[in-house]
């Protein structure tokens, strides 16, 4: 009965939100489009023709917001081990992008180039159970900066999602040793009760 009432609640609150509201008024797939968008707009990432890499993509709210940004000289891969309904400009590969022949086939896509921007705004399925939530959530944001150092080219940007707990301070530590620069980012459509940060990390170190 608890949890009957809390999910009637949160579905009002989520419909009342004016960002989901606006997102279904201009066709993105959640709210999450506007961080995205807010961050970019302050620090200038997804530019023209650049390549960008978005993990954890589905529903593909980010994904349209860099295919939009980038134009048609850019190129925006999303990765995903749920399905995605296609995103136009986009390459869609359906996989764990930490298991090796996902990535070796990123990389024939790829072609042998660098990439400019990558994304994660990916979250852990959530068991309840807040230890275990954070140390699932900080390992995804170890995966997604291995991803990024590997295939980021110099000057490029790493963008990642991560809630601030146990893991958050040392995690943030371990992107200062890949970029010359880290900064936190809490855009306004991230929930002001929300634990989420986005820490952006810049110029990776050579």
């Amino acid at each position: 009965m608890k949890r009957s009432k809390t999910s009637k609640a949160w579905m009002r609150e989520h419909l009342a939100d004016p960002y989901v509201q606006r997102a279904n008024a201009e066709g993105y797939r959640a709210r999450a489009a506007y961080k995205l968008m807010e961050i970019d707009d302050r620090d200038r990432l997804l530019r023209p023709g650049a390549t960008v890499v978005d993990l954890g993509a589905a529903p593909g709210s980010w994904s349209q917001v860099a295919a939009r940004r980038c134009g048609g000289g850019g190129r925006v891969f999303a990765l995903d081990l749920l399905p995605l309904d296609p995103v136009p400009g986009v390459d869609f590969l359906q996989g764990d992008f930490s298991d090796d022949g996902v990535l070796a086939e990123f990389e024939r896509r790829l072609g042998g180039d660098r990439v400019d921007v990558v994304l994660s705004d990916m979250a852990p399925n959530l068991s309840g159970v807040a230890a275990a939530d954070q140390a699932r959530s900080i390992m995804l944001c170890e995966l997604a900066l291995e991803f990024a150092v590997h295939h980021l080219r110099l000057g490029g940007h790493f963008l990642v999602k991560a809630f601030q707990g146990e893991g958050f301070v040392a995690f943030r530590q371990e992107m200062a040793r890949h970029f010359l620069v880290v900064q936190a980012r809490k855009p306004k459509a991230s929930r002001a009760r929300s634990a989420e940060v986005y820490l952006l990390g810049s110029q990776p170190r050579p």
